[in-house]
């Protein structure tokens, strides 16, 4: 390294703060140390470090607002946040206040240490960044919202901040019911066109001669049964955006009259030969492979490159399990029993069952299946029975397994967990042994606190009070 760079670590846990300034020491940065919000913008007044490696939670201030001030008051001044607390709301905010990255505890420190590389290789990717005004993942009344920390959506969240108030064309690809529709009104909520209309279009729902009319509007007496003019989508989605869901089942005949639109910035209706100007920016999205597809000559290869100047895959749901508990905590919010009932209750034994399955429908298979069980236990807590999830080669060799694991004399007991003393001689009982112990240890040490011991041991505490029970922990 040519010269030393100065890192700044923000954050008010002793033992993290400590840990992170003997890693970099020892990978050659100059560290310093700050315990709360307002330690951190006075040590970046006094002392403007290269970058600033900040805690969202502070004790003193919100860390969106110091990080935002510091941004303010430093513009090239880099900044990577770290939270135990991932989503995609932080993510983007983050993003949107000019972070250059953003780490979720408990992190890899290898991959810590190649991101502050990245940071000093690129410095200049900060200005790249644009102040996003829009907060997104905020929830309203109606709004549906991404949700997940995995790695995966966490580069989703991240590209999304960078990209919103661009108006490059964006191309979102990934299997359906991986949530491309909601990108696309993320992308469309964090930008400058957010006062505009966002219109959405299918077009696989309409055939050629429909599409057009919808996409393109029509003059009276164009065609038989056109008794008035009618403005098309994208006149209706002057100044704003446009999505084109299902792309690739666009006609090659819609897709020339698509590409002038995005060359030229004009189009005429339908009987019409007087252009019309519009400024909006295309969203699209697919679940096919366009390439293949213009190989195949069934897409124009120069509206593939002019659809893909940036490109968003969401990636399917069994490359990100480890969102599942959270996307089904969002659902069982979303569909209460009423409307002033608490989120229904699911078991233990259901949410394995959940996170045995491959999910060919997604994200939108795993809603279904929520609500589904919503309804069948009338609020009452979900069971495996109220998931009668399709069979699928990977699930249904897991649940062989188990079968033969609930076949071993004393291996389990009527809940489906061993007493937890580790006697049976299995492995499963010796883990829940050690979980077992694990969770009294916890339970004592906070004096019964269970909502503190279900944070202390990163898990949801519907699960915590659930193995309480089991394991006769509840006296």
């Amino acid at each position: 390294m040519a010269e030393t760079r100065s890192v700044l670590v923000v954050d008010d846990d002793a033992p993290i703060r400590t840990l992170l300034a003997k890693l970099l020491k020892e990978a050659g940065y100059a560290v310093r140390q700050a315990k709360t919000g307002a330690e951190g913008l006075a040590a970046v007044a006094k002392q403007r470090p290269d970058l600033v490696m900040m805690d969202i939670q502070l004790p003193d201030m919100d860390g969106l607002d110091v990080l935002k001030s510091m941004k303010r008051e430093h513009p090239d001044l880099e900044i990577i946040s770290m939270t135990a607390f991932g989503g995609s709301s932080s993510a983007i905010k983050a993003m949107e206040h000019g972070a250059y990255d953003y780490v979720t505890k408990p992190f890899e420190i290898d991959d810590l240490l190649a991101t502050l590389k990245r940071v000093f290789e690129h410095a200049a990717m900060s200005e790249e960044v644009s102040a996003l005004r829009v907060e997104l993942g905020k929830s309203a009344a109606g709004r549906e919202k991404m949700v997940g920390s995995s790695k995966p959506m966490m580069e989703v969240y991240k590209l999304i901040g960078k990209v919103a108030d661009a108006d490059a064309t964006v191309l979102i690809s990934g299997e359906s019911g991986t949530g491309k529709e909601l990108v696309a009104e993320a992308l469309h909520r964090a930008s400058k066109r957010n006062p505009h209309p966002l219109v959405k279009v299918s077009c696989a729902a309409l055939p050629e001669t429909l599409l057009e009319t919808e996409l393109f509007g029509h003059e009276k007496g164009s065609f038989t049964g056109a008794m008035t003019m009618r403005k098309g989508r994208f006149e209706s989605a002057n100044k704003g955006t446009i999505f084109l869901d299902e792309i690739g089942e666009m006609t090659l005949g819609t897709q020339t009259k698509l590409l002038r639109i995005l060359q030229e910035h004009e189009f005429e209706r339908i009987g019409s030969n007087v252009p019309i100007k519009v400024d909006i920016r295309v969203i699209a999205a697919t679940n096919r492979n366009l390439a293949e597809e213009v190989d195949s000559g069934r897409f124009r290869e120069d509206l593939y490159y002019r659809l893909n100047v940036i490109h968003i895959h969401m990636p399917p749901l069994r490359e990100r399990m480890e969102d599942v508990p959270q996307l089904v905590e969002h659902f069982l919010s979303k569909y209460r029993a009423r409307p002033d009932a608490l989120p229904t209750p699911i078991s233990e034994e259901a949410m394995a069952r959940l996170m045995e399955h491959d999910w060919p429908g997604n994200v939108r298979e795993l809603e279904n299946a929520v609500e589904r069980a919503v309804v069948l236990s009338r609020g009452a807590t979900i069971m495996p029975e109220y998931l009668p999830l399709a069979e699928s080669p990977a699930s249904a060799g897991g649940r062989a397994r188990s079968n033969q694991s609930e076949a071993a004399p004393g291996a389990m007991n009527g809940k489906g967990l061993s007493n937890g003393d580790g006697k049976d001689g299995t492995l499963k009982g010796a883990v829940e042994a050690l979980e077992k112990q694990l969770i009294a240890d916890t339970l004592a040490r906070n004096g019964g606190d269970r909502a503190k011991t279900a944070k202390d041991l990163g898990v949801f505490r519907r699960l915590l009070y659930g193995k309480i029970v089991d394991y006769g922990l509840d006296d």
